[in-house]
């Protein structure tokens, strides 16, 4: 479904402009030839709009030579520059909110083309920390947005509701430091938010560069035995292949993530999250007579950067 819409914007753009292209090459030289010969057998100048008259543009040749130009240039800053998504669940909270619109960056890690997103120029890699938007690894058509955790060759472990990274190191092993606890300090544990009815625990976390905030839900038992199973490692450890990355929610109990489904290929990379331009309240209650999807107002505070 997230790359039908590219797809589409792309051929509804190449359409017009094989429009406008043959209506520029073939069908107008036709009509100044037709102006031509009536100036010239009247012998006298005709006004454009004399013109317009004898020999007029059709209606599909003008939409399609006013649209084409406005398309591409969508397409151009959708496909390589910017495209905004829109945050459909809690997992990253508070991070991001159900109801935010963010801004991706395409250009951040590389430029693929909008339809087959064969890889055009190699620019960057995720750094640890990054928020990023991502084809869904077991279904491609989806676009998933994650915080990076594990890079090529980290060894990541999450046990008892704690983070720990074991950082690449070379393939002896001689130089290889034992895996670290993520530094995070409690922020609050008040009811500020809620998984239902139970109060979860906001925690700053630092990530590499980065300090950004997680959720913990205190009563939530060790989902453990959901998690995917990487081959010659612990059920809650994971070894980052070359060229995949490790990714997880801020909403630290719920999110489907790396710890279920596996790891996100380079190739599946769409951008880095860098802005949030809106942010709309969706709490309208179910008495309403206005539909859901409504919102009941705008989060004027959460514009802003992504960290």
């Amino acid at each position: 479904m997230a790359n039908f819409y590219a797809m589409l914007l792309t051929i509804v753009t190449i359409v017009f402009g094989l429009i406008w292209l043959f209506d520029a090459q073939v069908l107008k030289p036709k009509r100044q030839q037709r102006i031509a010969d009536e100036e010239k057998r009247l012998q006298q100048e005709l006004t454009e709009e004399d013109g317009q008259r004898i020999a007029p543009q059709s209606g599909i040749a003008e939409f399609a030579q006013s649209v084409f130009p406005i398309l591409f240039v969508i397409l151009l800053l959708r496909s390589f520059v910017y495209e905004p998504f829109r945050i459909p669940s809690a997992s990253m909270m508070p991070t991001l909110l159900e109801g935010d619109f963010i801004l991706v960056e395409k250009f951040s890690y590389s430029l693929r083309d909008p339809i087959w997103r064969s890889e055009l120029l190699e620019i960057d890699r995720p750094e640890r920390g990054e928020v990023a938007v991502f084809k869904f690894p077991p279904d491609p058509q989806y676009d998933y947005i994650k915080r990076v955790v594990g890079l090529p060759g980290d060894r990541i472990i999450y046990r008892n509701k704690t983070l720990y990274i074991q950082p690449a190191c070379d393939a002896a092993g001689n130089d290889c430091p034992a895996p670290r606890v993520i530094e995070r300090t409690l922020v609050r544990s008040d009811a500020i938010y809620f998984n239902k009815s139970t109060p979860l625990e906001q925690y700053d976390e630092y990530l590499g560069e980065t300090k950004h905030s997680t959720l913990v839900d205190p009563t939530l038992g060790g989902s453990d035995r959901f998690y995917f199973k990487q081959q010659g490692t612990a059920r809650d450890e994971w070894i980052v292949p070359e060229g995949q990355y490790f990714v997880m929610g801020d909403n630290r109990d719920n999110s489907e993530d790396s710890r279920f489904w596996g790891f996100v290929p380079e190739e599946n990379l769409v951008g880095r999250a860098v802005f949030i331009w809106m942010s709309f309240e969706m709490d309208r209650s179910a008495s309403s007579w206005l539909p859901q999807w409504v919102p009941t107002g705008i989060r004027w505070e959460r514009l802003g950067g992504v960290e």
